[in-house]
């Protein structure tokens, strides 16, 4: 079973353009991404993929290999589907191809290991994402943030821009957990995915994970070590990553 990781990242994100190759303490935010991926071991090849000549650019320059894609997507799984299918390794139907949003600066190989780990432990298991806890109201009340419920297995029921599940007053207590930034998925399951239309929920709620709920099928939760996980949408949240990565474990070490 290889394991594949592909890092996707676009110039024009529509929030935050500029995004991948905005600096954080120093260095452009996607090579946080990719230089914190590549510390897990067990990846058989891991790849920048982008539409943008100024990406490449940036990740050649830096020794990073990359795969240059249509510039027409629109989803980040439907340019990691084309990456895979060219990206020069010869991928199997249960191989596992893991896409690394590039806007996740403080991801660390653990959380990658997270996602591999029910495909070890189960056969059946054809998606995987990561789970992370929301520890606060702000996070919980925020539509940049997708929040996702789970049945007792661990399977993924829906996610939802809104604040799931519902709750009168706010708690930790609650369990609400958000959609991190690191999916896993076999070969030929993220094919299927990419074969089929936008689902009703996927565009009511602009979550494509949706369009896998909406026809039956399930990824598996995923959870996210307990540390601070914070994504960039906005250029606000830049502030909010300097101030807690010199802190983290991986600091110094990439």
């Amino acid at each position: 079973m290889k394991i594949l990781g592909f890092v996707p990242a676009r110039m024009a994100a529509s929030r935050f353009p500029g995004k991948p190759l905005h600096p954080i303490a120093g260095r452009p935010m996607l090579e946080h991404c990719y230089r914190r991926a590549k510390l897990y071991e067990r990846w058989d090849a891991l790849f920048i993929t982008t539409c943008d000549e100024e990406i490449r650019t940036w990740a050649e320059g830096q020794g990073h290999p990359v795969i240059m894609t249509a510039d027409t997507h629109t989803r980040a799984l439907d340019r990691v589907a084309e990456a895979a299918e060219i990206c020069g390794q010869d991928v199997e139907e249960n191989d596992i191809v893991v896409c690394v949003q590039g806007d996740e600066p403080l991801l660390g190989p653990d959380m990658i290991e997270a996602i591999i780990k029910p495909f070890d432990n189960d056969a059946e298991v054809e998606g995987t994402l990561l789970s992370v806890p929301i520890p606060d109201e702000a996070t919980f009340l925020n539509p940049d943030m997708v929040k996702l419920v789970h049945d007792l297995k661990g399977d993924v029921m829906f996610t939802s821009r809104a604040p799931i599940p519902y709750a009168k007053k706010f708690s930790p207590a609650l369990g609400a957990k958000r959609v991190g930034g690191i999916f896993g998925f076999r070969w030929h399951f993220l094919k299927w995915f990419t074969d089929q239309p936008e689902s009703p929920m996927e565009i009511a709620e602009a979550c494509d994970s949706n369009r896998i709920y909406d026809n039956g099928r399930r990824q598996r939760i995923a959870p996210a070590p307990a540390r601070p996980y914070l994504s960039v949408d906005s250029p606000e949240d830049v502030g909010r990553v300097e101030a807690v990565i010199k802190d983290d474990d991986l600091w110094g070490k990439y």
